[in-house]
């Protein structure tokens, strides 16, 4: 699965409308992940530093590096 970001706007009837075209190869079908940008969220990271961050995760996840959620949990009492 590829991935790419694009900024877009919903209207009032929730029809979603991209700022750019997508890059694609061939015509497929899609999963779309909306993610709402709020007025009052400033981005203290890089977008590259999160992209970055997202995709080693990603590869992680497909190599079966992953911990039990249980495991996660105790890391986060453990601070």
């Amino acid at each position: 699965m590829k991935a790419q970001e694009v900024m877009g706007n919903v209207d009032e009837h929730g029809q979603l409308s991209l700022d750019a075209p997508l890059v694609v190869d061939k015509h497929s079908r899609v999963r779309i992940i909306v993610l709402f940008v709020e007025d009052t969220e400033e981005d203290d990271e890089p977008k590259e530093s999160v992209l970055e961050s997202l995709n080693k995760s990603l590869m992680e996840a497909k190599a079966g590096k992953t911990k039990p959620v249980s495991q996660l949990w105790d890391d986060i009492d453990a601070e």
